[in-house]
């Protein structure tokens, strides 16, 4: 998974809010396989080595539900192998959850959502000699997932053993109100690439030419207002630069771009125009 270490700049953990600790717990625990790595009364961080976490759950009080709003589309978890997205697809058919897939070509992805309409994505990449790229972007499509092939590559008696512990965060995808002004925050700001234009609709950017880290559309509507600071959906994401130059050069052009930079308890924080939260690490 080169594409999420050094040199790249990629997400590497999510925070998002929930309505109920417990019971989305019950789901990320017993229907996704993730492991409790710790634990309070208002939030949890989830793990699938045992050691690091990639995904936060935080129950803020008096939560509202998700709206037509900024903010999280989706947050993407990347497997390993074909052999684990086949195991998940099984476990998750056997536990009669709905799911959604699609092959974009540059990987074979589910699609579903937590208790709280949070959006989820399960995938693999195809290896990165077999993505095409044209002038500089890569070409993605939205076709049907082959699962007759995917489960090939399974044995249905095998146990289902949870989450893969080299599972790791691979994208997030996020609403955002104006495209243009978060278009200039990731890329003049964060430093991403955009290396696909959906018809001005959607972008997908990276760093290091992988298909994307980091997404953003406009299908909740131009203008679409910030998430409440309790609303369900995303609570703000980490995104780990390679050292501590790239990260303070990222911080010098979003405060020359007029973005805004603050530091809480020794973490780095800033925010698109559209409301969405970034800690920024390395």
């Amino acid at each position: 998974m080169k594409f999420h270490k050094a040199p790249a700049t990629h997400v590497e953990h999510v925070k998002i809010n929930v309505s109920n600790l417990e019971k989305a717990l019950e789901f990320y625990t017993e229907t996704l396989g993730f492991s409790v790595l710790d634990k309070n009364e208002q939030s949890a961080s989830l793990t699938t080595d045992g050691e690091t976490s990639i995904l936060s759950l935080y129950q803020p009080e008096n939560t509202i539900p998700k709206g037509r709003t900024s903010g999280l589309y989706h947050f993407a978890i990347l497997l390993p192998s074909k052999t684990d997205l086949a195991a998940i697809t099984l476990h998750l058919a056997h536990k009669d959850v709905r799911f959604g897939s699609a092959d974009h070509r540059v990987s074979e992805a589910l699609y579903l959502n937590d208790p709280d309409g949070n959006g989820i994505e399960i995938y693999i990449d195809r290896p990165d000699e077999e993505w095409n790229w044209q002038n500089g972007k890569v070409e993605m499509t939205t076709e049907p997932l082959d699962f007759e092939t995917l489960l090939k590559n399974f044995n249905p008696d095998q146990q289902w053993n949870g989450m893969p512990k080299d599972t790791i965060m691979g994208h997030l995808h996020l609403h955002v109100s104006d495209m243009d002004a978060a278009v200039k925050f990731y890329t003049e700001g964060l430093g991403l690439e955009v290396v696909l234009d959906f018809a001005g609709q959607a972008m997908f950017m990276s760093t290091e030419k992988y298909h994307h880290h980091i997404a953003i559309n406009i299908w909740n509507g131009r203008g679409a207002p910030i998430p409440e600071e309790n609303s369900v959906g995303l609570n703000h994401y980490l995104l780990r630069y390679p050292d501590e130059t790239s990260r303070n050069e990222a911080i010098s052009r979003l405060e020359d771009n007029g973005f805004t930079v603050t530091t809480e308890n020794d973490k780095v924080f800033s925010m698109d125009p559209s409301g969405n939260r970034v800690e920024m690490a390395f």
